[in-house]
């Protein structure tokens, strides 16, 4: 009993001690406008270097004066009508009014797209596009294949006033203002460490043959958190909700892939149509192994509400 008293006190303390450690970091860390990393500059030419990969050039030169014209970009989350999922929009909408009109922000508008098929109380505290769910038994149990298809229909019927689109999740919580972080025609992603494309070559050249191009193609990212144009998504959209169905009932896909196939079906897509991701380390900060509720705080506005299983 006393070994396991002592065990719990030392996990809580060392718990708070890293949440007060990246809270006072991140407090007073400027979020930049910016690609991240080293750069150089010319009379000519400013280059950026993102922290994962070298890309893109920007030929611009737009980071190196005073920012002109916003390029505003659209938060939506997807939600189903639990009582947990409702509380996780409802904080997450506080903090997304918070931080919307800060230093820096292009962040526009902000839908919730419910995918009961109906309204539920909370459509005047927070708003929500009510979409229809799949066809009873077509998730197979796994609910988040109502993702894709939300989007779809959100994309399809909704009038989005905003260039861009931010696809998010209920257990992120925004506590800095967010710039538009895509540039040049690619997007904006998280690098996800288990999401291994080239590991997986044979299960996934089933949806992106070689003719579409190198496996590496294919980014190491799920469908959030993404930056990305709106007229891109609304191509993807459609291709990640049926490779999405199509990975669910293959066997051999389903196995390997489990709870995270349908952010490999949103990486095939987004491949398969040509749109790469600039791929940000500290857009978001998770923490996944200890055994209770944590926060972290990212550089880049999105913190994740985070348990290990």
């Amino acid at each position: 009993m006393g070994c396991g008293n002592t065990f719990f006190t030392l996990l809580v303390t060392f718990s708070v001690a890293l949440i007060t450690y990246n809270i006072i970091i991140s407090a007073n860390a400027p979020l930049k406008q910016e690609l991240p990393g080293p750069s150089r500059s010319s009379s000519s030419l400013r280059i950026s270097v993102d922290p994962v990969i070298k890309m893109p050039v920007d030929r611009s030169g737009r980071g190196s004066g005073p920012r002109s014209k916003k390029r505003l970009f659209h938060t939506a989350v997807t939600a189903s009508d639990s009582v947990y999922n409702t509380w996780q929009c409802r904080v997450m909408y506080y903090w997304f009014k918070k931080m919307k009109d800060g230093p820096n922000s292009d962040m526009g508008g902000f839908t919730r797209i419910l995918h009961s098929g109906k309204p539920d109380k909370h459509m005047d505290e927070i708003p929500t596009f009510v979409a229809q769910p799949l066809p009873a038994g077509l998730d197979q149990g796994y609910i988040v294949l109502n993702r894709p298809w939300a989007f779809v229909q959100w994309l399809e019927q909704a009038d989005i006033k905003e260039d861009y689109i931010l696809m998010s999740e209920p257990d992120h919580i925004i506590v800095k203002p967010i710039p538009n972080l895509s540039k040049d025609g690619f997007g904006a992603a998280f690098p996800f460490f288990y999401i291994e494309p080239k590991k997986y070559e044979s299960v996934l050249r089933k949806y992106f043959p070689e003719d579409k191009g190198p496996i590496t193609n294919i980014d190491p990212i799920g469908n959030s958190p993404v930056i990305v144009g709106k007229e891109a998504l609304k191509k993807i959209a459609p291709t990640w909700m049926n490779v999405s169905l199509a990975m669910k009932k293959d066997p051999e896909t389903d196995k390997a892939f489990g709870w995270v196939l349908e952010m490999y079906a949103y990486a095939v897509a987004s491949a398969s149509h040509g749109v790469g991701n600039i791929l940000y380390k500290d857009f978001m900060i998770q923490l996944l192994s200890v055994p209770c509720f944590l926060t972290y705080i990212s550089p880049h506005g999105i913190r994740k509400l985070a348990r290990s299983s």
